[in-house]
């Protein structure tokens, strides 16, 4: 699609202040100041692409000229803010050279895209859980039920969950609407499942079922941000939903440095020092996000450093906004998964001392339903007046997907010991997970293996956020080709190996760094061709740009 001349000014002069800052820059390896952040990340992000200049009418095409009564010149300037580096440039090339291989075989030097860009499994070969695909198939055609060939096709299990699940759903059709924070009957089931993860009493009126977690995430931006005077400390590296939402709804995000050097660490003297500058310009700071197992860096948390954020929340009325959508992918047996809700709770905080929303997701885990788009937040600590406004913006949508719902409940209660299904559940659970962990450790070491390239060890997630050291050389390449370095390296990556990762600068880094992020998700028969190529085409990079 061809930019307007406003577009092209926009993203040239960015890209021009990106490399002005990388040479400023280049030998400083501190962690910077917010300010400092706040200034580069608006440079080095595309969802701060547009956020620092206003094009002069020479440069830009007059709105009068498009045929078309919405042009970029009267579009709400929030949605030309706003980036998804996961869904970026990089996967639209790869999308073209997709069609261009199946038009024209043996075009390119590969005879297939391996997209490695997006923590989607279903879509690279894993096979759904077979009990959880029974009950919808049951729920969705619920005359099943009742003729006897079912007994021989489906589990008994599955029968049985299929007409309990039926009987709570109005009209016992999955094409009705629910009641807006989802059926009943499903979040009591949900609740139930985060009592017995947890052991804490959970509440099944602070569920709210929503369409996947980023729904739930939409709504506490759009609850919290009331101006650009309000901001959300986010880390970063981090997801973009995150700055993507909080630049929609108009807020300020507020960032803090996750410390590489320690594997990608969470320090509170770091958040503090943020807190603390973003105050002193004048920024609200409502909320704290933590993204636990990390998304796109891998680490688990620690129970210690948990109840440091509880304690760092409660001292400073912070609402945390923990995203826990990777619970169930912990791959080190060092480290184990505690939700923050549990923590809190066994610090001796209840309802009345912290404000905390939990997000959790039937797209990752060993799951990997992103289609079904299922999920909820769980919200504790809120006042009931605040707790009706969240109930009234649910209520906008009507409810989430029924399909979601149910595999939400079938998420937080799957088959138990006893039952028909158990056995091969968790036969499928297991091998995906001892797979997603073989996987990671087998990238892991391939990108050590690189020269000038360092990765940090996967304890959690389905990701990896190597650390490229890009030469003068392949800097100044980047600048010609109008492209950031990382992003430089990935379309060439791409171009030369079919394999799509998406470059660090649209998670965020520390300025001065690169990074790109890998999933771990292609089959595991499909990682040695992966480790190949990518081996093969980063010496040829490194050697065609060394000096």
């Amino acid at each position: 699609m061809r930019k307007s001349a406003a577009h092209r000014f926009s993203h040239l002069f960015n890209r021009s202040l990106v490399l002005r800052h990388l040479l400023d820059n280049q030998h400083q390896h501190h962690t910077p100041s917010s300010s400092s952040f706040l200034s580069a990340f608006s440079q080095l992000s595309p969802f701060r692409l547009f956020s620092s200049i206003t094009p002069s009418s020479s440069m830009a095409s007059s709105p009068s000229d498009s045929p078309f009564p919405v042009t970029t010149h009267n579009i709400n300037p929030k949605v030309l803010k706003c980036e998804y580096a996961v869904r970026g440039e990089v996967v639209t090339l790869a999308q073209n050279l997709q069609q261009d291989l199946q038009a024209n075989p043996g075009s390119h030097p590969f005879d297939e895209i391996i997209y490695c860009n997006i923590g989607n499994p279903q879509s690279l070969g894993q096979q759904p859980i077979t009990f959880f695909r029974e009950v919808l198939a049951l729920c969705d055609y619920p005359a099943m039920l009742d003729k006897s060939e079912t007994q021989g096709l489906f589990s008994a299990d599955a029968i049985e969950r299929a007409w309990q699940i039926v009987g709570q759903i109005p009209g016992r059709a999955t094409g009705a609407y629910s009641h807006s924070q989802g059926v009943k009957g499903l979040r009591d089931t949900i609740a139930a499942g985060i009592e017995e993860r947890d052991g804490f009493p959970a509440n099944p009126n602070d569920i709210f079922l929503t369409d996947g977690a980023s729904p739930a995430v939409h709504m506490m931006m759009q609850l919290l941000i009331r101006s650009e005077n309000d901001g959300i400390l986010c880390p970063i590296p981090q997801y973009p939903l995150y700055s993507a939402s909080i630049t929609l709804h108009g807020g300020s995000l507020v960032p803090y440095y996750l410390d590489e050097a320690s594997g990608w660490g969470l320090e509170i003297s770091e958040v503090k020092k943020q807190l603390e500058d973003a105050k002193s310009k004048g920024i609200s700071v409502r909320a704290l996000v933590v993204i636990n197992p990390g998304n796109p860096t891998g680490q688990v948390l620690s129970e210690e450093n948990q109840r440091d954020i509880v304690e760092f929340c409660k001292q400073e009325g912070l609402v945390l906004l923990a995203d826990e959508v990777y619970q169930e992918n912990v791959y080190v047996p060092e480290k184990k998964f505690h939700s923050f809700k549990k923590v809190s709770r066994s610090m001796g905080y209840g309802e009345n001392d912290i404000s905390l929303v939990s997000f959790q997701s039937v797209s990752k885990g060993y799951h990997g339903e992103c289609g079904k788009r299922g999920g909820y937040m769980e919200v504790t600590g809120f006042s009931a007046e605040v707790r009706e406004q969240i109930y009234k913006v649910s209520s906008v949508n009507l409810c989430s997907n029924i399909s979601g719902q149910i595999l939400a409940s079938l998420v937080m209660s799957p088959p138990k010991v006893g039952d028909e299904s158990y056995e091969s559940y968790m036969a499928e659970r297991d091998s995906i997970l001892s797979s997603l962990a073989r996987r990671a450790k087998t990238l892991e070491e391939a990108l050590n293996n690189l020269e000038g390239v360092t990765c940090n060890k996967a304890e959690g997630a389905m990701y990896l956020f190597p650390r490229i050291r890009l030469s003068e050389k392949a800097i100044k390449a980047a600048e010609a080709a109008n492209s950031a370095p990382d992003a430089f390296y990935c379309k060439r990556l791409l171009n030369a190996t079919g394999v799509v990762v998406v470059p660090g600068s649209g998670f965020g880094q520390v300025p001065g760094t690169w990074h790109f992020r890998c999933t771990i998700l292609p089959q595991e028969d499909k990682i040695p061709a992966i480790v190949t190529r990518l081996t093969d085409f980063h010496k040829k990079f490194m050697d065609e740009f060394r000096g």
